[in-house]
């Protein structure tokens, strides 16, 4: 059931917060839980941890720090996309934070990718197991639910860019991923405030029957702010068709560098201790859908790539000071 929140229990320190950074946190709703993708990343010296530390050593032992940061209550593990773990991984990461951190979790490429792909990325064959309901639950669904429990936010099914030959077949997919999430277990039991959720990366997806088979099987629509995909205000009637409910988003890329432009944007802003890109208007447009969905009484969870804007933890200060002139402080 994720443990007992054990603190920063290492070297890494976390950065004291400001005045500033404590009345935002205040005012924030306790529904709104803000985080970055991942944490492993030194440029955060000053913003996130008091000192410099290396990759490795945040990575294995940076979480709990983190985790004291007053506007950080969620982190999206993006390392499960890429390996599934298990409970003792997962239940690990729960020791480390407090009672009230929600944990967005990525299902692991075994189960979203309809390819199984070399170590550089190159497709070599169909996946078998895309979309497969056992795998899906065996290999994450079960373990995350074994490991994190009650933090677990949302687990999110990121599906990548897929062949062009399984595109031609759209209702084939829809009845696909139906038959997925119809087999997967409830969370509410273990996470109560725990959502299911589906983000994609192809345009083609993100039709009427998409959304009837996210709403038929109580699944959230995870906007996915990536060059890929439409600008974010022509993903809003997606959203609204499915209001109310938990609001799922991951902002991974700014739309500057293009569909490709992962690589290009990590050289322009390592080492992500600051805004270089900012981007106010997406800002402002998820600060009204974030206070809009806690004001419903709708639990939010939000992850910040460091690709966004330039750094991550800046990009979350500012959203939260976006919040501010929503009302944030009479959100309870």
């Amino acid at each position: 059931m994720g443990g007992d929140y054990a603190g920063a229990m290492s070297n890494v320190i976390a950065q004291p917060p400001d005045d500033v950074l404590r009345t935002l946190a205040q005012a924030l709703s306790p529904r709104i839980h803000l985080g970055t993708s991942s944490w492993s990343f030194p440029g955060w010296a000053g913003l996130v941890w008091a000192g410099m530390h290396r990759e490795a050593e945040l990575a294995r032992d940076g979480l709990g720090a983190y985790a004291e940061h007053p506007l950080l209550r969620t982190v999206s593990l993006d390392r499960s996309f890429y390996r599934p773990l298990t409970a003792e991984q997962y239940a690990g990461y729960a020791a480390q934070v407090p009672a009230d951190f929600r944990f967005i979790v990525k299902a692991p490429a075994l189960v979203t990718d309809a390819v199984l792909r070399a170590a550089d990325g190159r497709g070599l064959q169909p996946n078998p197991a895309f979309l497969d309901p056992t795998t899906a639950i065996t290999a994450f669904v079960q373990p995350a639910l074994d490991g994190l429990g009650a933090k677990i936010g949302a687990l999110v099914f990121e599906i990548p860019p897929l062949p062009s030959a399984l595109r031609r077949d759209m209702p084939a997919l829809f009845e696909r991923l139906a038959r997925m999430l119809a087999a997967l277990p409830a969370l509410a039991p273990t996470a109560p405030d725990g959502v299911i959720a589906v983000e994609v990366r192809d345009p083609d997806w993100l039709v009427p029957a998409f959304r009837d088979v996210l709403r038929e099987h109580g699944a959230r629509y995870c906007l996915g702010l990536h060059p890929r995909l439409p600008p974010i205000d022509a993903q809003l009637p997606l959203l609204r068709a499915m209001w109310p409910g938990p609001f799922v988003c991951r902002w991974s890329l700014n739309r500057l560098h293009g569909a490709q432009g992962y690589e290009t944007a990590k050289a322009d802003y390592a080492p992500f201790d600051r805004l270089v890109d900012p981007d106010p208007e997406t800002r402002h447009t998820l600060a009204r859908i974030l206070h809009g969905t806690a004001s419903a009484g709708q639990p939010v969870y939000l992850s910040i790539n460091n690709k966004a804007e330039g750094s991550a933890p800046c990009s979350v200060v500012a959203l939260a000071q976006a919040l501010t002139t929503f009302g944030q402080a009479d959100a309870v």
